[in-house]
């Protein structure tokens, strides 16, 4: 696809039309409120053809197998960016855009009450849903926000199919810890950094667990990403800020809400760490993320977001409700595409032991000789992707959370 394909005149000539109204002396706020009131006033044509032009570019994700679009700002030097199998680069354009122009398009973009949250938090969280002409649709997670008095925006692709059970690779009893059939309560973790792919493995084990056991399962999630039709279970998605002011709130209300499995799709606060592990004490089974890259990590960040006097009963209630941690990377692999390392931590006696003593070094070595119960550290994972010549031994070296420790399985193994 070459970019003269997409014009960018009808932009350039609206954006135009629409800052000549501004004064000049206008800044921050009130040039952006500006700006919002003028799109509104727009005809429809001209907003349609801005509408379509973004589009064109989220169209172009799928062409180009695309994770993520940066638009606007300095920051992205009047280019359109690409995250292609992990390396962002800008898209080959003819003619750059202003950062008024940008701000327009960005601004055309959303909703009035979408504006309103945007102007009064500098960050918007939203989901943005494109038609195909075959009539599927393909739907984003979105996060506009401020860079220096100018409009950004970020878009992540949201997969429009669910990746089966299988494809996890897990080990049976893992599989056992991940159902509603044979844990009828209990916290899992889906850990890792931002673009990991925490939202996939998630959606799949709720995708489990909603073809296999009749229940009633609670997505709270900011946006809410994938769509799950009922096969087995009753599924509800409230989008934070659209259906439900927040997590916590979220998850409180779910409670009386007659719910068997409640997810909680990130555990940003001390306030929804610690309502997570009330509910799930209270007797369900729960799920959600952390932007954590370990296992042990995840324990020490749960424990250190309480004051040090409440450490004590958190460790203890973490250690009853904690069944299993998922810690995941998306580690670049020899054919250029990217693959998934996991480490995997099942909640035994011995690890809650560890929990509730403060021995959270000992949970590593208990993960290392787990494997007949399904777990693995990251650095065994690794190990196993370069042995079998999935990832180069620099990239998983890279991606070890434990160096040292992955060179000695690898000079063992040699």
């Amino acid at each position: 696809m070459q970019v003269k394909s997409i014009s960018l005149e009808d932009l350039k000539h609206t954006a135009q039309s629409v800052i000549s109204q501004i004064s000049s002396s206008a800044r921050g706020l009130e040039y952006h409120k500006k700006v919002g009131e003028l799109i509104e006033g727009l005809e429809e044509e001209s907003r349609s053809d801005m509408q379509h032009l973004l589009e064109s570019f989220l169209h172009y994700m799928y062409q180009n197998e695309a994770s993520d679009i940066d638009v606007g700002s300095e920051g992205c030097k009047g280019q359109i960016w690409y995250r292609v199998h992990g390396r962002k680069s800008p898209f080959k354009m003819e003619e750059k855009l202003t950062v008024k122009e940008t701000d327009v398009l960005l601004q055309n973009a959303i909703t009035p009450s979408q504006r309103e949250i945007l102007l009064k938090d500098k960050n918007l969280d939203f989901s943005y849903t494109i038609e195909r002409e075959d009539g599927t649709s393909l739907r984003y997670r979105a996060n506009m926000y401020f860079d220096l008095d100018h409009i950004a925006l970020n878009m992540r692709k949201i997969d429009d199919e669910i990746r089966p059970f299988r494809n996890l690779s897990v080990h049976p009893e893992i599989a056992k810890a991940l159902s509603l059939k044979y844990y009828k309560y209990g916290l899992t973790l889906i850990t890792g950094i931002t673009g990991s792919g925490k939202s996939s493995t998630l959606d799949t084990v709720i995708d489990a667990n909603n073809r296999t056991v009749d229940s009633h399962i609670v997505i709270v999630a900011s946006p809410v990403e994938l769509i799950h039709e009922p096969i087995r279970s009753v599924v509800r998605h409230r989008e934070v800020g659209r259906d439900v002011p927040s997590f916590k709130e979220g998850a409180i209300q779910a409670l009386r809400q007659d719910p068997d499995i409640i997810v909680i799709g990130e555990l940003r606060d001390p306030e929804t760490i610690m309502t997570a592990l009330e509910i799930t004490d209270s007797g369900h089974k729960t799920f959600g993320t952390l932007h954590t890259s370990s296992a042990m990590e995840s324990v020490e960040r749960i424990v250190g977001e309480v004051p040090s006097d409440a450490q004590n009963r958190v460790k203890a209630r973490l250690a009853d409700v904690l069944t299993c941690v998922i810690s995941q990377k998306l580690v670049p692999s020899l054919d250029g595409k990217r693959i998934l390392a996991k480490e995997i931590l099942l909640v035994t006696p011995s690890v809650r032991a560890a929990i509730r003593n403060d021995n959270v070094n000992e949970i590593y070595q208990m993960m290392a000789e787990g494997s007949e119960l399904g777990m693995v550290t990251m650095e065994q994972d690794l190990q196993r992707l370069y042995q079998t010549g999935k990832i180069s031994r620099e990239e998983a070296l890279n991606n070890a959370n434990n160096k040292k420790r992955f060179l000695q399985l690898i000079d063992e193994a040699e």
